[in-house]
């Protein structure tokens, strides 16, 4: 990841509300939500949230679909999983053991975080 895309999408995700929004949808995976249903679990005006909708779509955190008269959106999230790849990936100064004691003071499940040592070949 290239340090302008970090950087437009914390800027996309700055608001609030789009903030709510990607955190709604990645509790949705793959099944993702329509417009209105977002609107509705949110209490966004409909004319509001297709401000955000649009901004986090720009900046490449959502994927829309149209169904029907209806879009449904849904979470990047192999780009959510890039992102934080990108910010850890000069952990301790690229050797990660070294982090091992910050990883027991964190709450973020071990399974997205880059492994303790590299495998050996």
């Amino acid at each position: 990841m290239e340090k302008q895309t970090a950087t437009q999408i914390f800027e996309s995700l700055s608001s609030g509300i789009r903030l709510d929004v990607y955190r709604l949808l990645i509790r949705f995976g793959k099944t993702g939500l329509v417009a209105g249903e977002i609107a509705s679990t949110l209490n966004v005006p409909p004319t509001n949230l297709s401000f955000h909708l649009k901004a986090l779509t720009q900046a490449g955190l959502l994927a829309v679909e149209q169904e029907g008269r209806f879009q449904r959106y849904r979470a990047n999230i192999p780009l959510m999983l890039d992102l934080i790849a990108y910010l850890t990936e000069e952990c301790c100064s690229g050797r990660p053991e070294e982090c091992a004691d910050f990883r027991s003071a964190s709450s973020c499940c071990n399974d997205i975080l880059p492994p303790l040592s590299t495998p050996s070949t």
